[in-house]
């Protein structure tokens, strides 16, 4: 996935969780939450997501 952005990023921030948790927050807005689809991305499906937020 970071082959996709790395020349856009300025920083990446792992967190640690509990409970299955997978959010993925673009300068504080929810991109991703498997909290709330019960499933992880694939990594393509992803990628776009990043993509869109990054030009919003």
């Amino acid at each position: 996935m970071l082959g996709f952005h790395k020349n856009g990023l300025a920083s990446v921030t792992l967190v640690p969780s509990q409970g299955g948790a997978f959010e993925v927050l673009v300068d504080g807005k929810e991109v991703y939450s498997k909290l709330k689809t019960g499933q992880f991305p694939d990594e393509m499906q992803l990628v776009n997501k990043l993509m869109s937020a990054r030009l919003a």
